[in-house]
């Protein structure tokens, strides 16, 4: 068992972006964007195929990216999951456009609210093994995370906990978990945060938030005992940034093959 890399493709207004997490609302000027890419999103699941990185997320930031998502996931058909919107009446759309599994979030939690009967209608809809929980999160004063939605500018009344997962695990079969107060800003990744998802979760867990290093890989595989997979965003050189080289996330990746089975 050991950390894997899992790339994405970010989508906001039809285009491939890395956005500071935090600043994403209805307001076009709070936006901090980190990178535009002049590339479409079939570039990146075309160069994601190339290389075996399967598992990667697809995540539609706001409306306006049907289009580019789904041209993604027919690049590589049943390789990459997508999130964003996703619900029970359009989940099975998404399987059919080529997605592997379908992300959700927002729609767990009506008025911030989490609601049982909506995951598991959406796992009755399309299955469970095709089903990720998205419990993206900020941190709480008081200590600990609460999951964050509406492009996590809203806490729902979700702790993100041992207890959480273990309720959750029965209807989905991963997590993706964004920690939006440090996504896009290259500062570190929420090491604690890492550490005690490797410990709680009984399910296979992808992390993302603030990495800035091909060395965040080795430090997330010790935090999390191989447990926690670690997407990598703005640092990357292939999103414009100058920390990471997106090939030695690669050869991470192919030094891990022989132990990459999670359980």
């Amino acid at each position: 068992m050991r950390t894997l890399f899992r790339p994405c493709i970010d989508l906001h207004q039809g285009q491939v972006k890395q956005i500071v997490g935090g600043t994403l609302s209805d307001s076009p000027a709070a936006l901090q964007t980190n990178f535009v890419s002049a590339k479409p999103s079939t570039d990146y699941a075309e160069l994601y195929r190339k290389h075996g990185l399967e598992g990667g997320h697809v995540i539609m930031l706001g409306p306006g990216n049907e289009i580019a998502a789904t041209e993604a996931l027919q690049t590589w058909p049943d390789k990459l999951q997508v999130g964003g919107g996703i619900c029970e009446t359009n989940a099975g759309k998404w399987i059919e456009r080529g997605a592997a599994k379908v992300i959700v979030t927002s729609h767990l939690f009506p008025e911030g609210n989490f609601s049982l009967e909506r995951l598991e209608a959406l796992a009755a809809q399309v299955g469970r093994h095709r089903v990720v929980v998205d419990l993206s999160c900020r941190r709480r004063k008081e200590g600990g995370w609460v999951v964050a939605m509406d492009r996590w500018q809203r806490l729902t009344d979700m702790v993100v906990d041992e207890q959480t997962l273990r309720k959750l695990a029965c209807f989905c079969s991963e997590f993706l978990v964004h920690a939006a107060d440090v996504e896009g800003l290259c500062g570190g990744i929420d090491r604690e945060l890492v550490e005690s998802l490797g410990k709680w979760s009984p399910l296979p867990v992808t992390y993302a938030g603030g990495a800035s290093s091909v060395d965040d890989l080795d430090l997330v595989n010790r935090l999390s005992r191989g447990r926690v997979d670690l997407t990598i965003g703005s640092a990357l050189d292939i999103f414009g940034g100058s920390m990471v080289r997106f090939d030695d996330c690669v050869a991470w990746n192919r030094r891990a093959e022989p132990a990459a089975e999670h359980t």
